[in-house]
């Protein structure tokens, strides 16, 4: 029973400073010596409580404690660092890629030149579904939504010139994530990066590919196998990589609510989570290697309350229904992106404003790394230049706003609050509702979390459509406006030169090595016991290309062929 007397809530502060706050400041000394607003005698403190207002009574006392607590301690509805982004800001992570690795690896550079402090990898379609440049099935689509990398290669020229040491990787890939995971592994060695240094992100979410994406592979068992072989390897051998990114983002590109994507991305953490304890993982082996992935809509305050309901349900479901005793695996981290679905080809400077909404949204809600979309990105793959602006969008709310002075700034709101609560009341009872049903793959297979999705998308269309939810100058202030002239386009000769480099790796390579440790990993993946990891950083150092190698499991696993729940 928490003891709430007035006192106490002072008592706790002043402990909390002491014995959270003070060592996390020796790690993280704060950005400025002296934190002020625009009127230079006001100073900002890192955080404030109730007990700052004169709100001594036993019942705000109470509910603080239970339901907001201290920042960096449980349940983290304030923040899993104790000073946020006082010490450090979060992570500015502009997603990107297309074309070559050479044409990706010139635009990452740039993004590092801008101030962008870690990179997102945006792969191809057939790099996303395991086929080489060269197939078939790659035909007119190769570099077109991302990067194309078919081999050690090409990840080698992506990642030319960027220090493994000091710049965090993260991946959005999900069926093929071990193998492209093995090809940066396979780049950090040759960089003579120590693996205990490496640090970044693989999506490696297979449940919302079934959900709500569609770029899979293998059918949902053999796929949770590699995502949990993934959670093994790195947690003995790259203590510092996220091993999953659990992505609400896409979920919420499909047409859920709010609420849909907090419920249906935390169960599908639930299933990840019980999946590697079934495989005979320690929860607290793994738990603080997951990360998640939200998106950042219109909503303003319904944005906000949403992460902070996010980061309170997974600390109670993983010490509470897992047991976790670290307090490390009870924190939800967060990357945001802003809302794809929200952009506009009409009228596309608006997107601007509404990408800062977004990323505001998602700073006072404590995303930990944050994407902002450009302005052109309803028409195509977005210009040098519109990516420009939408990193400035991120630093001007980090050095100009004020926001991130202090921890938290909206906690204590009276709507924040209760909508935070809402949130999390009505995101619970979809989480019991998936129990019910068995949990999030069986609720997948039977296709439960797919029509949620398609009917809370129709209501939205609906609304749009009747006019009653505006979409400025879609469905009301439109005009009449020239096309935007300057688009990125990536032509089909990246396809023609793709192939050729292909040819020639094919030609250089020792094949008689490549067909030996192919062989091998399609006789460890019969063996359901056996670890592919190591296997695939052989394949890769090799030269195996990435089709090569989901080939030789394709023979084994199979393609999964979704059903129809319409």
């Amino acid at each position: 029973m928490i003891d709430t007397k007035p006192a106490k809530l002072q008592t706790l502060k002043k402990a909390w400073q002491e014995t959270v706050l003070a060592p996390q400041l020796q790690r993280y000394p704060e950005r400025r010596a002296r934190f002020t607003t625009s009127s230079d005698d006001i100073e900002v403190q890192p955080l404030y409580t109730p007990d700052d207002l004169g709100l001594h009574d036993e019942a705000t006392a109470a509910y603080y404690l239970e339901r907001l607590g201290f920042p960096g301690e449980y349940p983290y509805t304030r923040g899993v660092q104790p000073n946020m982004y006082r010490g450090r800001l979060w992570t500015m992570r502009q997603y990107a890629g297309f074309g070559t690795a050479q044409e990706s690896n010139r635009r990452y550079k740039y993004l590092i030149e801008q101030g962008q402090t870690g990179l997102s990898v945006a792969f191809d379609l057939p790099t996303q579904i395991g086929y080489d440049a060269d197939h078939d099935f790659a035909e007119g689509e190769v570099g077109k939504v991302g990067v194309s990398i078919s081999s050690l290669q090409d990840m080698e020229t992506l990642l030319d010139g960027i220090p493994l040491d000091r710049v965090s990787i993260s991946m959005t890939i999900n069926a093929p994530a071990a193998i492209l995971l093995a090809m940066v592994i396979a780049v950090a060695k040759k960089q003579g990066v120590s693996l205990n240094q490496l640090r970044g992100t693989v999506q490696n979410d297979i449940l919302k590919e079934y959900i709500a994406r569609g770029t899979y592979i293998f059918p949902p068992a053999p796929s949770m196998r590699l995502i949990t072989d993934i959670f093994r390897f790195c947690a003995a051998h790259v203590p510092k990589w996220n091993t999953i990114s659990i992505s609400g983002y896409h979920i919420r590109e499909a047409g859920s609510t709010a609420v849909q994507e907090v419920a249906f991305t935390l169960a599908n953490g639930i299933e990840y989570v019980k999946q590697a304890i079934r495989a005979g993982l320690n929860v607290d082996s793994f738990a603080r290697q997951l990360s998640f992935f939200f998106n950042a809509h219109n909503n303003f305050l319904e944005e906000i309350a949403k992460f902070r309901a996010a980061r309170r349900l997974w600390a109670r479901i993983m010490r509470e229904r897992f047991g976790a005793q670290n307090p490390d695996s009870w924190r939800l981290r967060f990357h945001t992106q802003t809302g794809g679905s929200t952009l506009t080809a009409q009228q596309p400077d608006n997107n601007i404003v509404r990408v800062t909404i977004q990323a505001l949204a998602a700073v006072l809600g404590g995303t930990q790394s944050l994407h902002t979309n450009s302005k052109d990105e309803a028409l195509a793959l977005p210009t040098e230049k519109a990516v420009e602006i939408a990193l400035r969008t991120q630093q001007i709310i980090a050095y100009e706003s004020g926001v991130a002075d202090t921890v938290d700034p909206l906690g204590g709101a009276y709507y924040i609050e209760w909508l935070t609560d809402e949130i999390e009341r009505q995101a619970t009872a979809y989480i019991q509702r998936i129990d019910e049903l068995g949990g999030a793959l069986q609720a997948v297979e039977e296709g439960f979390i797919q029509r949620e999705i398609q009917e809370a998308a129709y209501r939205t269309q609906r609304a749009i459509e009747a006019g009653d939810q505006v979409v400025v100058g879609v469905n009301r202030f439109q005009t009449d406006e020239p096309p935007l002239d300057e688009l990125l386009r990536v032509d089909e000769s990246v396809r023609e030169a793709q192939i050729q480099a292909l040819a020639d790796l094919r030609q250089r390579r020792d094949n008689g090595r490549v067909q030996a440790i192919l062989q091998r990993i399609e006789a460890a993946a019969r063996q359901p016991e056996a670890l592919l990891m190591p296997l695939l950083i052989e394949a890769v150092e090799c030269y195996a290309t990435l089709g090569e190698i989901c080939d030789a499991l394709r023979r084994v696993f199979g393609e999964y062929t979704p059903e129809s729940w319409i």
